[in-house]
């Protein structure tokens, strides 16, 4: 089953646009991403919809960050993005007569709620600040300033 890293990709994203002074295009996001322009305006969408970001047309447009980063969470950005489901897995035939599999997937199903119980509260505890700080501890660490880092790869 392929991952899904929506979330992962956004939150990157979030974080090029909370370093850029200024509006961030499509394209300069896409190119940060390795991704088409596209796929960050499809991105962005749920994002612009939830208040975290904001985007202006024509030259020197693009988009801005419409929040504090200490105010949302990684939760809250999951939600924007459609609650895109957390576990790749999942039951064989979850709608099968045979009782031996009604039973594993019962108890699959409570393993899966109680793992993405869990998942979802510490999405809750991450802020998009608490990130951006962990970026700044690893870009220092590295000798390198905001300033002088265009991709900090």
């Amino acid at each position: 089953m392929k991952r899904d890293s929506r979330l992962s990709g956004v939150l990157h994203v979030l974080l090029h646009m909370a370093e850029h002074d200024g509006p961030s295009t499509s394209e300069s996001l896409a190119l940060a991403m390795h991704t088409n322009p596209v796929v960050i305006r499809r991105l962005m969408a749920g994002l612009r919809q939830a208040g975290f970001v904001d985007s202006a047309k024509g030259h020197g447009g693009g988009w801005v960050i419409a929040c504090r980063l200490a105010d949302v969470t990684l939760r809250d950005v999951h939600l924007a993005l459609g609650s895109p489901p957390l576990l790749a897995l999942g039951h064989r035939d979850p709608g099968s007569s045979c009782l031996v599999e009604q039973a594993v997937n019962a108890a699959l199903e409570d393993a899966f709620a109680e793992a993405e119980a869990t998942l979802l509260r510490r999405l809750g505890d991450v802020t998009l600040a608490a990130l951006s700080a962990d970026f700044h501890r690893r870009l220092l660490a590295r000798g390198s300033t905001p300033e002088h880092q265009h991709h900090a790869h």
